[in-house]
């Protein structure tokens, strides 16, 4: 699963107000050294596995172009943005980092990550437009090259769907009416929870809705997680849980993992690293689930949220970032190189080409009765819904975590628990020096 833990991260005095210009121009342009010798880059990474894939490269094209890369592993999550802000600020940053999506813009607020745009600037093609934006922050610069991806799905008890006389649901509504008519035929079951201890379930369904939490206009931010897509999404789920048809218990505890394996809940909204989860949480059901696209808003829409994901970035203290960019281009395109994260590393690449190729031309293993798990799974990549993070997403997502946990937890108004985010995200961004407009 994806690292969502926030706490407060470190902010320098760099974090003032950006517009989309600002941003842009935010570590633009490129100060390298020449590179006609030896070249040694530092690679900062919490991906299991990545010193073999380093030496894909150190043993091919690092060794023909002189540039040799070492991964120093890190720990993941704030503690990595928190530890890459600490060393920016000495000017002793590495030469790449590995960030989730929505730490990019606190990364590039606070002058730390390179516009790369003219380095790989080429290899857009090989990322669905949804994800290759989370790197551009909407700006004509290019912050980093996409890795890994978390695109959206449903996970379902095939055979108890089938006992039950239920459809997989391809909408919202139907999900909704599928909830009622398991709670009527076994009303010891539940089609689902709504857990609130990872946010980025929530930020990825309200992104499949449209909304767009943080944008920029001129020098100010605006801040729009109360907007009416994500009111939406948290009066559906406030209302399933209010009316007793889906439980309100949180994910990832042993009361979960037992309800997921004995069925007593028989579906899940995911993403694709779901199997991983599954096959710890609930191993007496392999092969005895189904994986289907996220169901919709309107039955003619084909869009899906994204469930976590990272990439590849320049720092602007790298003394040799044309090498640096050369080798994030490398490390998230190269079909040799996308394998070996594939299996060593068991991420799910954003280039779509590896989607289909080398790990993934089999199912997974938990999914051993699902052949066209991996095929459907990139046809659904594909419909990755833009999104659009700002400085401070650690405290929208600790908010959302106790706001909409006590309200799950009492059944309470889901619009009350957004509007708290809304407001404690705001108030945050103003404490930070940021100019806000709602």
């Amino acid at each position: 699963m994806p690292h969502t833990k926030r706490r407060r991260l470190v902010t320098t005095a760099l974090a003032v107000a950006l517009g989309a210009t600002t941003l842009a121009a935010c570590g633009s342009g490129d100060d390298s050294k020449s590179e006609s010798g030896p070249v040694s880059l530092t690679y900062w990474t919490w991906t299991p596995g990545m010193d073999k894939v380093v030496d894909l490269w150190n043993k091919g094209p690092g060794k023909k172009d002189r540039i040799t890369v070492t991964a120093k592993k890190q720990a993941g999550g704030d503690t990595l943005i928190t530890k890459i802000l600490t060393a920016h600020k000495a000017k002793q940053a590495p030469d790449l980092v590995q960030a989730e999506y929505q730490a990019l813009p606190t990364l590039v607020s606070n002058g730390a990550l390179a516009d790369i745009s003219k380095q790989v600037g080429d290899v857009k093609n090989k990322f669905a437009e949804g994800v290759w934006q989370q790197t551009t922050l909407g700006t004509d610069a290019v912050y980093a090259v996409p890795q890994d991806i978390g695109p959206m799905m449903f996970y379902y008890r095939e055979d108890l769907f089938k006992q039950y006389g239920l459809t997989v649901p391809t909408t919202w509504d139907q999900f909704a009416e599928t909830a009622r008519q398991l709670k009527k035929k076994a009303p010891d079951k539940a089609l689902t929870t709504f857990s609130a201890n990872d946010s980025g379930l929530f930020a990825g369904l309200a992104q499949q809705a449209g909304a767009k939490w943080w944008t920029t206009s001129g020098s100010k931010w605006k801040v729009a997680i109360d907007d009416p897509a994500t009111q939406k999404v948290a009066t559906f789920w406030g209302g399933l849980v209010k009316e007793g048809v889906i439980d309100n218990q949180p994910m990832y505890t042993p009361s979960w993992n037992k309800a997921l394996d004995t069925g007593k809940q028989i579906a899940w909204v995911s993403a694709v690293w779901a199997p991983g989860t599954l096959t710890t949480a609930a191993p007496d059901t392999k092969g005895k689930w189904a994986m289907a696209p996220l169901p919709q808003w309107s039955a003619s829409q084909d869009v899906t949220g994204s469930w976590g994901g990272s990439s590849t970035a320049v720092t602007t203290d790298s003394a040799h970032k044309d090498a640096a960019a050369k080798f994030a281009a490398w490390l998230n395109t190269d079909h040799d190189a996308l394998d070996a994260l594939a299996k060593d590393s068991g991420i799910y690449p954003a280039s779509t080409s590896a989607q289909l190729s080398g790990a993934f031309s089999n199912p997974p293993a938990y999914f051993s009765n699902q052949a066209d798990f991996y095929p459907k799974a990139a046809e659904i990549a594909k419909t990755t819904a833009p999104s659009a993070w700002g400085p401070n997403v650690n405290v929208a997502y600790a908010t959302f975590n106790d706001a909409f946990g006590a309200a799950a937890k009492n059944k309470s108004d889901f619009a009350a628990a957004l509007k708290q985010m809304q407001d404690a995200t705001v108030a945050d961004m103003k404490k930070q020096g940021f100019e806000v407009s709602q």
